[in-house]
């Protein structure tokens, strides 16, 4: 992916606002990217890459996928950070901070908003058949996901093997998938260093489309923005005050509140996943329905199900899901507050500690990440990584398979793990016929997902008021 472009050493710098780009317009632009920013990575991805590239002309290929690159070697969402990247290239901080958090301000509203239509509303049938055909469709989504990422991934039988191990350590051996992404980034890593051949190449999102734009035809240009340039004493001064703003909630909570509070395990729970969630929002949500279902019992297996239905029919990172978890927990958990309060609370909380790290990530090294270009052990690290996110996909798609198609499971013990198994006699046959119509809708006729979501809502509905 990465073009073979002078480093910044080689380019001449130039004053941040050269460019002639005015932030305020900057500012609706990002804001018309965030309210487009259905469909997951890919789609939003290139929509930036549309908006920015392709039609404004303020940014080049070239650039684009560098900076693309750099931002799928961070934990969390690529295409929110990617977002706060350019904002910064273009703008300094408070262009970065705009374009980042606009990203998410969209959906962060809308889930609010459907979140409290589910805990107020929830029990009624319509809604209740909205969420009932959601989950069906939102199977065939995940399997989708699988066959898309492992498609690009899976390239050899190395990487095979990688998601296959993956698969097994955290479906049957319940390993946790921090450790699952530790694993595979050190094999990958010591395979780039040892030059093996499995591991070269790197993940992405394949071509962005369009015809090339080099830098050069661009409004920023081949130059360097002057604030580009390294600078040890603002990325220390601007990391400092961003730990500050994400850690400082925390220590305050496990202070006062104690560790079994439900902030504080919010808190602290959401912070740990901030920093080990490489492989994008499928491999997130694996990691969180793993903690969140079976070790907090905050929610239930088709809950998951409902809040990823959710952030697939809102604009922004479908890592808004935790959003989702987050107002639950509180919902159900906090005490001497009214529930919507602590509910909100708990979103509010959730949000911070899940998306403040982003910007850490992103200040703290773009003025570096011209020398990871081309660094063979990191691309070969993301590679084997990307490729045991195909398992952990694999196995979130099975999880919710069983616990969609299915009203009950057994627990079969397995090596000092455990991994749930159906009840055959419980299969649920309105479930299938849904999810198979979705998935025949994705993969045979290749309909758009949010029509496929909306449709099967619809079904699921009325579903439950004929029945």
């Amino acid at each position: 992916m990465n073009s073979a472009v002078s480093t910044p050493a080689e380019l001449p710098s130039q004053r941040a606002g050269d460019h002639g780009i005015p932030f305020a317009e900057a500012v609706r632009v990002w804001a018309r990217i965030a309210a487009l920013s259905f469909g997951g990575p890919a789609g939003q991805i290139a929509v930036m890459h549309r908006i920015l590239v392709e039609e404004k002309k303020w940014i080049g290929e070239e650039r684009f996928l560098h900076a693309l690159n750099y931002c799928m070697l961070l934990p969390g969402p690529e295409a929110q950070q990617l977002a706060a990247y350019i904002g910064w290239l273009l703008h300094k901080t408070k262009g970065g901070l705009v374009a980042g958090a606009l990203f998410v301000l969209p959906g962060f509203l809308a889930i609010l908003s459907l979140s409290y239509v589910y805990v107020l509303l929830g029990q009624t049938p319509f809604i209740e058949g909205l969420f009932f055909g959601l989950k069906a469709a939102v199977l065939a989504v995940v399997l989708q996901a699988v066959v898309r990422v492992g498609s690009r991934a899976l390239k050899n039988n190395v990487l095979r093997g990688t998601a296959a191990a993956a698969f097994v350590a955290i479906f049957f051996l319940d390993a946790p998938f921090p450790l699952i992404v530790l694993m595979a980034g050190i094999s990958g890593y010591l395979g780039g260093r040892a030059g093996l051949p499995a591991f070269k190449g790197g993940g992405g999102h394949g071509s962005v489309g369009g015809n090339i734009v080099h830098d050069a035809d661009t409004a920023l240009g081949e130059g360097l923005p002057a604030h580009a340039r390294p600078d040890l004493a603002w990325s220390l001064k601007i990391s400092g005050a961003l730990l500050v703003l994400w850690l400082a909630p925390v220590l305050a909570l496990l202070l006062f509140a104690g560790p079994d509070n439900v902030f504080t395990q919010i808190a602290t729970f959401f912070s740990q996943m901030a920093v080990v969630t490489f492989g994008g929002a499928y491999a997130v949500l694996a990691y969180v329905a793993q903690e969140a279902v079976g070790t907090y019992r905050w929610l239930q297996p088709g809950e998951m199900l409902n809040g990823l239905g959710l952030a697939e029919t809102t604009p922004g990172p479908l890592i808004m899901v935790t959003q989702f978890v987050g107002f639950l927990a509180a919902f159900r958990e906090a005490t001497g507050l009214s529930p919507i309060f602590a509910a909100t609370l708990g979103a509010i909380l959730t949000t911070w500690v899940t998306f403040v790290p982003c910007f850490l990530w992103i200040f703290a090294g773009a003025p570096f990440v011209e020398r990871l270009r081309g660094n063979r052990a990191l691309s070969s690290a993301l590679t084997a990584i990307t490729a045991a996110v195909v398992g952990v996909i694999l196995n979130l798609a099975v999880w919710f398979a069983i616990h969609t198609l299915f009203t009950r499971t057994r627990t079969v013990d397995f090596i000092g793990g455990g991994f749930d198994v159906p009840v055959v006699t419980s299969l649920n046959v309105a479930s299938l016929v849904l999810a198979l119509g979705a998935a025949i809708a994705v993969f045979r006729f290749k309909i758009g997902m949010i029509s496929v979501l909306l449709a099967c809502a619809l079904l699921g509905a009325a579903y439950v008021l004929i029945v």
